[in-house]
């Protein structure tokens, strides 16, 4: 039996692929992982429709190629290699009795990737459309003033100096508010991070009138976090206008095509700001000197109708008097004659009731005597003395007169007064 050891079945294996395999290879791949030490290091892998995987291998760009590779891809695509790309890479199979299995690199059509990068980001625009929110922040009005900025960048970045200086020495003296929301603006931190700041922002959104996201004086090859649904969706559906000033002047990102207002560059965001301060500013001139302008014309033209006012006041004065002491006179007359008229009818009345009253005296003497008379003779029938002459007495308790039997008990002392004299006794007996 004939045997084998391990370096030389490897060693079989590595001669008979190299036989059968001996050309290069175009495929179709994803980066799963990329390490750079000199040479480049990738995992190449494949995934079927659930996202599972079907396929793996280690591949590698040796320096030589990697030198070449890199900036050509990155010229093209704006972006460098990354894990998550698609691309199209030529290669050789290799094995290597103690490493197993692997792929050399030897060339990457970018052109591919470019597709593929195209392709996801019309998949995202595609599903801000469907959302409904693609054009939200593009359709918010801009506030006529800007004068309070929140700025969204890497406080070391160049371009956030670039920008501060650019708008805070602008040659018309305007004054501007800024306040930093500091983010990551470039690796796979980019879309949580800005997010971050996004969210920082609207926690005190009646304290901002526009926010600014500003990239430069970096690479402008690691923009892949700028292409993320996620971040897309904050941006569109912010609550107040965005411009954006990534710095890199040939190709828009997600962001770039649904924020309010896409500027190449930090410094060009800060020249829109002053210019769009600078518009209101004219305009506000410009409606001053109109106002003022208009006033004068206003207060000349009333100048001269108060003039000619002045002149007819003392005719007006005249004519007032003049009809004043007429009505006056007039009023005399009128109130004399009344006054005359309503004398007489007094004095008529006056008489009248003299002589009706000469006339009624003497009856209502008369009447009001023997009325007199009557209750007289009616006090003198009714007299207590008289009652008791009568034979009448009058019965006493304790002061009191008695009305009836109830009023007195057995051993009570009653007085009795006669029309002559008085009387005790005492109660013996009584009946109802």
């Amino acid at each position: 039996m004939t045997t084998l050891t391990l370096y030389e079945l490897n060693n079989l294996v590595r001669q008979t692929l190299e036989l059968m395999l001996y050309d290069e290879y175009w495929i179709r791949t994803e980066i799963s992982e990329l390490h750079v030490n000199r040479h480049c290091y990738m995992e190449f892998v494949q995934k079927d429709d659930g996202n599972g995987l079907i396929a793996k291998a280690r591949a590698q760009v040796w320096a030589n190629k990697w030198f070449i590779i890199k900036p050509m891809f990155e010229r093209t695509t704006g972006q460098s290699l990354a894990a998550g790309m698609q691309v199209l890479v030529k290669v050789q199979v290799t094995f290597h009795e103690m490493y197993g299995y692997s792929l050399n690199v030897t060339d990457i059509d970018p052109t591919y990737t470019l597709g593929d990068i195209a392709r996801r980001r019309q998949e995202i625009l595609r599903t801000l459309r469907e959302e409904g929110v693609e054009t939200m922040n593009k359709e918010l009005p801009l506030p006529r003033l800007l004068q309070r900025i929140a700025v969204i960048s890497s406080a070391t970045a160049a371009g956030y100096s670039d920008f501060c200086n650019q708008l805070h020495s602008n040659k018309r003296g305007l004054a501007f508010n800024t306040q930093l929301f500091q983010a990551t603006m470039q690796g796979k931190d980019v879309e949580d991070s800005v997010i971050s700041a996004l969210n920082r922002i609207a926690e005190q959104c009646d304290e901002w009138d526009i926010v600014v996201i500003i990239r430069g004086g970096g690479s402008t090859s690691d923009l892949s976090g700028f292409d993320s649904l996620k971040l897309a969706e904050n941006v569109a559906q912010f609550p107040l206008p965005i411009i954006t000033g990534i710095g890199h002047e040939r190709d828009d990102t997600i962001i770039d095509l649904i924020s309010h207002t896409r500027v190449k560059t930090p410094t060009a965001a800060a020249d829109f700001i002053v210019h769009h301060q600078e518009e209101e500013l004219n305009n506000i001139e410009y409606l001053a000197n109109a106002l003022t302008h208009a006033a004068d014309k206003l207060l000349l033209s009333h100048s001269a109708r108060l003039s000619q006012l002045a002149e007819k006041i003392p005719m007006l004065f005249t004519a007032i008097k003049t009809k004043q002491e007429t009505y006056l006179q007039q009023l005399l007359v009128i109130l004399n004659s009344k006054s005359m008229q309503r004398l007489e009818s007094q004095r008529n009345k006056v008489q009248m009731l003299h002589t009706q009253l000469g006339l009624l005296t003497p009856l209502t003497i008369a009447k009001q005597k023997h009325r007199i008379e009557l209750i007289d003779s009616k006090l003198q029938y009714a007299d207590p003395s008289r009652i008791l002459q009568l034979g009448f007495s009058i019965t006493r308790i304790n002061g009191k007169a008695i009305r009836t039997s109830d009023s007195i008990n057995n051993g009570d002392i009653i007085e009795t007064i006669l029309a002559s004299g008085t009387i005790k006794s005492t109660v013996t007996w009584k009946k109802k």
